[in-house]
C-alpha cells in the first residue's frame, strides 16, 4: 500500500487512502521491529485502557500481522490487533485467520477502525512515494492516533535482517532506530538503503544522517580488534565510541546492553532530521 495525500486513491468519499503495493512479506520479517516495540512500549500497552494496535499495509499474507498479535499478547493479553490492507483480495485471504482480538479490514491511511489506535505499525508502505508525500502520510496517521499513541514507520530487507524505523507521536517524529543482524553486513552504512523515506534521500554530504553514518563506519573500523571475539562485541564497542559524539540512547528502554546485543542503535529524531521539511 502506498501513501501520500493521496495519489490515485482516497479522493472519493469512503474510498481508502493509498494504493496497492507489491505486498511482499514473510515469516519473521518484522521480528526486529516487533521486539523493539514490545520492549520500548510495553508499559504503554500495559497501562492503556482497551489498547488497539493497527498493522497498516500488511501485504499479500496475514503472517506478519498474526505474528505481531502473538507477540503483543504476551505483553498485554487482551490487546486488539487490526490488519489493514487496501487490496480487497488480500483482506479476503486473511479473513480465515481471524480469531478473538485479531481482525482484518480493507482500508488505507485513514485507518478505518472503531477507535483511535494506541500503536500503528507501518512497514514498507512508503518506499514508492517521494519524501514530501511521506511527510504527508505521517501527518495523516498522527491525526488518527490516540492521545498517547505512537506510530512505528520504517523499512526492512526482504528477510528482515536489516531495518530502520522512526517512532512518531502526535507531536511528530521522536526517535530513529537502526537494527541489523550483526553477521549480515560489512559496515553500518550498509543500512542506509533501509532508511525511512523521510531520510533516505538525505544521505548526502551536508546532511546529518550522512554524517552519522560516516562516523558510525569510522567507529566500526576502529572497533575491528573486537571482531576477534565476534560481531556483537565489535558492534557494542562501535556504538559506545559513537555515543561519545552522538546522542545515542545508552539506557533502557531505548538503549543499554540488551539493545546493543540485538544489533540496535537509537537516536533522537532531531539528531538526524533534515533542516527543513520538503514542500509538497
Amino acid at each position: 500500500m502506498n501513501a501520500g495525500r493521496p495519489r490515485g486513491g482516497g479522493t472519493a468519499p469512503g474510498r481508502p487512502v493509498g494504493e496497492i503495493t507489491r505486498g511482499t512479506t514473510g515469516h519473521n520479517r518484522l521480528r526486529r521491529a516487533d521486539r523493539w516495540t514490545c520492549a520500548v512500549y510495553g508499559r504503554l500497552l500495559v497501562s492503556a485502557d482497551r489498547p488497539l494496535v493497527v498493522d497498516l499495509g500488511y501485504g499479500a499474507s496475514h503472517v506478519t500481522t498474526s505474528e505481531l498479535f502473538t507477540r503483543l499478547r504476551r505483553v498485554r493479553p487482551d490487546v486488539q490487533v487490526v490488519g489493514i490492507e487496501i487490496d480487497p483480495a488480500r483482506v479476503a485471504a486473511a479473513k480465515p485467520f481471524e480469531r478473538p482480538g485479531l481482525s482484518f479490514v480493507r482500508g488505507g491511511f485513514e485507518l478505518p477502525v472503531e477507535r483511535r489506535p494506541l500503536i500503528v505499525r507501518a512497514f514498507n508502505v512508503l518506499r514508492q512515494y517521494d519524501e514530501a508525500q511521506a511527510w504527508q502520510a505521517w501527518d495523516l496517521l498522527r491525526s488518527r492516533l490516540a492521545a498517547d499513541g505512537v506510530i512505528i514507520e520504517g523499512t526492512c530487507s526482504e528477510i528482515g535482517h536489516r531495518a530502520a524505523w522512526v517512532a512518531l507521536d502526535a507531536r511528530g517524529p521522536r526517535t530513529v532506530t537502526l537494527s541489523a543482524r550483526l553477521a549480515g553486513f560489512e559496515r553500518p552504512s550498509d543500512l542506509a538503503e533501509r532508511l525511512p523515506k523521510t531520510l533516505i534521500h538525505r544521505n548526502v554530504p551536508g546532511e546529518r544522517v550522512h554524517a552519522f553514518l560516516r562516523d558510525f563506519d569510522h567507529a566500526w573500523a576502529l572497533a575491528a580488534p573486537y571482531g576477534a571475539y565476534g560481531a556483537r562485541p565489535r558492534w557494542t564497542a562501535a556504538v559506545e565510541r559513537l555515543a561519545e559524539t552522538w546522542p545515542v540512547a545508552t539506557t533502557p528502554p531505548l538503549g543499554g546492553r540488551r539493545r546493543r546485543r540485538l544489533g540496535e542503535v537509537t537516536l533522537p529524531w532531531t539528531a538526524l532530521a533534515p533542516d527543513a521539511r520538503p514542500s509538497a
